[in-house]
């Protein structure tokens, strides 16, 4: 076998395992065996011919730390990284369980009217319900419709509808959870404020 040939499967050997000693750590073990790995690439490297040799020191400088760069950025998504790194929890994991929030989830993606004006915060009426909303990053005028783009704990945050958008009127699926006055099967009712 040729030198050069030895030479760059000792390097590829040391890339390998530098990245086994990220995956399984062997207490240095496996980082002394990839450093000895590489400096036996480079030394066969230069056996062979200078250009060699400045080769593999070139990809060897340049390659150890991609190479666990890569590894580690790799390491979180296999089931030995998911065992040693530990995610952070999300909001929903974190906060208490409310019926309140869980209501405010439920108007994501729904089309109400402002009723006041809202310079951020003002009220706006959804579905027969009268709720206290924060305008995303610009005044509404009253009678503006706007829609809600997502909620963050308690607070609801709504856009305006663009000029186009015309404003999805759903009532809710269950006829008792709308307001007394509403007649769930007259389209035209609409509450008394």
């Amino acid at each position: 076998m040729d030198l050069w040939i030895l030479s760059l499967l000792l390097l590829v050997a040391g890339f390998g395992l530098a990245v086994l000693e990220i995956f399984f750590p062997s207490g240095g073990i496996l980082g002394f065996l990839s450093f000895a790995s590489i400096v036996g690439a480079v030394i066969l490297g230069f056996q062979t011919s200078t250009g060699m040799g400045i080769g593999v020191v070139t990809t060897a400088v340049i390659g150890v730390p991609v190479v666990i760069v890569l590894a580690l950025h790799w390491l979180p998504n296999t089931s030995v990284g998911q065992k040693i790194i530990l995610s952070a929890p999300t909001s929903e994991e974190v906060l208490p369980d409310d019926p309140k929030a869980r209501s405010l989830k439920k108007l994501v993606g729904k089309a109400g009217q402002a009723k006041s004006k809202m310079l951020p915060a003002g009220v706006v009426k959804i579905e027969g319900r009268t709720v206290d909303c924060v305008s995303e990053a610009v005044a509404v005028e009253p009678g503006t419709w706007v829609r809600v783009i997502e909620v963050r704990g308690n607070r609801v945050v709504v856009r305006p509808l663009d000029e186009g958008e015309a404003p999805r009127q759903t009532k809710a699926d269950d006829p008792l959870s709308q307001p007394i006055d509403v007649d769930p099967f007259d389209p035209s009712s609409e509450p008394s404020a």
